[in-house]
């Protein structure tokens, strides 16, 4: 065995180097020089997109950033400073376009946030069903081998990394009509999709081969569910602890009237009867302090304008009992002063504030924040999206970045 090459410095010293920088090397290349927790709390204060790159950075970054630990560490924080988003079905390119800011609470008037942090745009194709801890699922037709035309399937994608997974065919011969939530529970931390088809059934339209699937799995396949409620289900719908909750019709109406309740660890439906009618277009699903809530119109059933002049909270308190309690939250004057064009309900920040955004997007761009403790409205500015003049976009509360990749 030959010794160890040695260099001879100008001072005179001997240095052994060969054997050292390969030891050193392979080291380094196993082994962060600061401990893991370490590295974790630096890696978790980057921005998603930074988070990508420095996956494809060697290995052990890629190892680390894709830990479950390291995850949920990443979503805690981001829990910690949700944001705005605004997503935009471009239907000239046929794409969704998603661009995030963040989110102020308790603004001041006068003020405004940068919305200069676009995410990604997926192609779009179908119907857009909505967002569960920081992914989102959209309908795509895709074409399959023995069939003449495209059938409408799932697709879930995080817009924090760029990802699309698309879902297997349903167990269903439909092509279309499909209803889809993406709903998560905590317990076994899985993201689960529940799926079904409106049949017309006794002149009545009512949901069919109600479906779920588990993402995570190595082979993604659905599994059919029973549910003996006969509904017709809507696109209103948010998950809150582990249960879906969804808007829906009966009896052959067209006006939602009750809420269907899938839990997502028992995989079982029950139903919550509600006592007046939940128009589309002036209610939206809410969760308040860990609650379902109904936040609608207290006075029209054609949009939120000028003249609307109170709302209603409706907080499901027993859901076995079919027991609500109601809030009523009447608008201050100065709500005409501000408002100028049809809006249309975000949601609610914490349990005080009510968030308001235009159907159609002017320049300046804004949303309104209604104080229902201090009975205040403010008109919170959003810079960066004058490209989109007199488009229309949907804004959503509450988005937290989730870099688990799918």
């Amino acid at each position: 065995m030959q010794p160890p090459r040695q260099n001879v410095s100008k001072g005179g010293e001997l240095t052994n180097y060969r054997g050292v920088t390969r030891s050193m090397t392979r080291r380094h290349r196993n082994s962060l020089p600061v401990p893991d927790d370490l590295a974790m709390e630096i890696f978790s204060r980057l921005p998603s997109k930074a988070m990508a790159m420095c996956r494809c950075a060697c290995k052990l970054w890629s190892s680390m950033l894709r830990r479950q630990d390291f995850t949920e560490l990443f979503l805690t924080k981001s829990c910690a400073r949700p944001q705005l988003l605004f997503v935009r079905e471009d239907h000239s390119v046929r794409e969704f376009v998603f661009i995030s800011s963040p989110q102020p609470e308790n603004p001041q008037e006068n003020s405004y946030v940068v919305a200069s942090n676009p995410l990604a745009c997926f192609p779009r194709s179908s119907g857009f069903y909505g967002c569960t801890n920081g992914f989102f699922c959209y309908g795509a037709d895709r074409f399959f081998k023995r069939l003449k035309f495209p059938v409408c399937v799932p697709v879930i994608c995080n817009p924090s990394t760029g990802q699309s997974l698309t879902m297997p065919r349903l167990i269903s011969k439909k092509r279309y009509g499909v209803q889809s939530y993406l709903g998560y529970e905590p317990i076994e931390k899985e993201l689960k999709l529940l799926s079904m088809n409106n049949s017309l059934v006794s002149d009545e339209w009512i949901s069919v081969e109600h479906q779920v699937l588990t993402l995570g799995t190595k082979k993604l396949s659905w599994r059919l569910v029973e549910c003996c409620v006969p509904h017709c289900p809507s696109t209103k719908w948010i998950c809150i602890s582990g249960v879906l909750y969804y808007a829906a019709s009966a009896d052959g109406s067209s006006v939602n009237s009750m809420v269907l309740c899938f839990d997502l660890r028992s995989e079982e439906f029950s139903s919550v009867k509600f006592g007046k009618a939940m128009p589309d277009s002036t209610t939206t699903m809410v969760n308040y302090n860990g609650k379902l809530g109904l936040l609608m119109s207290g006075d029209s059933h054609d949009g939120v304008t000028r003249s609307s002049t109170s709302f209603e909270l409706w907080v499901l308190l027993d859901a076995a009992k079919h027991e609500w309690s109601k809030h009523v939250y009447v608008l201050p004057p100065s709500w005409e002063d501000v408002v100028a064009e049809t809006m249309c309900i975000a949601g609610m920040v914490g349990t005080n504030e009510i968030v308001f955004s235009p159907i159609y997007q002017r320049v300046p761009y804004y949303v309104i924040y209604f104080n229902v403790e201090r009975r205040t409205i403010t008109k919170v500015g959003i810079q960066g999206l004058e490209a989109f003049q007199g488009k229309s976009f949907k804004t959503y509360l509450n988005y937290v970045e989730n870099v688990k990749l799918i």
